[in-house]
């Protein structure tokens, strides 16, 4: 069985080799390549795409959200797990919605960092356990706190699926409805949250409930 081939970007030199210590150290995964700039790493990961992507947040030439989100645009299959110390409720969500499946804080120990890798690969979501508190009492909370202003299962189901990247017509074809249909949910949701567009709709549901 190949191993699973782990690309890192991160500008801080002692928490880079670090992890790449970390992997080099598991017979299962590979380190392919570790960079320290934005730039660095879109044309290295959109040259020789790995499995799976550590990525800072916070990078010296540009965010690392907007690099996650240009090479996904080319790779989509390349899996992106947010390596970084925050832990506010909009860097969360908008890293979940440009892409990323996995988000841990720089305090995973090495043995959870592993862990994580493989869950990741193996089709799952790992969080921080303060990351996935957040997101769980997101879909928890209702807006503003006010019951009337809720949206309703269906249209929260298009949200969810809006804030993941999904074109009308992939959020049509998942639900098993028109896409009309999907237009005319949208517009509820637009006008229960009294928002202009996606970003605004998915920041006011999961940023600005916690």
């Amino acid at each position: 069985m190949q191993p699973i081939r782990i690309s890192i970007v991160e500008d801080i030199p002692e928490i880079r080799e670090g992890l790449k210590s970390i992997v080099q150290g598991e017979s299962s995964l590979k380190c392919v390549n570790a960079y320290a700039t934005a730039s660095e790493a879109y044309t290295g990961l959109t040259d020789n795409p790995p499995d799976i992507v550590i990525m800072d947040i916070n990078l010296p030439d540009s965010s690392g959200l907007v690099c996650m989100q240009k090479v996904k645009a080319l790779h989509p299959d390349i899996l992106f797990m947010i390596f970084t110390i925050y832990e506010d409720s909009e860097q969360i969500f908008q890293a979940l919605s440009l892409g990323a499946s996995g988000y841990l804080l720089k305090n995973t120990s090495p043995e959870k960092i592993v862990e994580a890798l493989h869950d990741l690969y193996n089709g799952g979501a790992p969080m921080s356990a303060s990351i996935a508190k957040k997101v769980i009492l997101s879909f928890q909370s209702p807006i503003n706190g006010k019951p009337a202003e809720m949206l309703s299962a269906r249209e929260h189901e298009v949200l969810v699926l809006l804030s993941k990247g999904l074109f009308y017509k992939e959020i049509a074809e998942k639900l098993f409805i028109s896409v009309g249909t999907v237009r005319q949910h949208i517009h509820h949701i637009y006008k229960k949250l009294q928002v202009q567009n996606r970003t605004e709709a998915i920041n006011k549901l999961l940023g600005k409930t916690l």
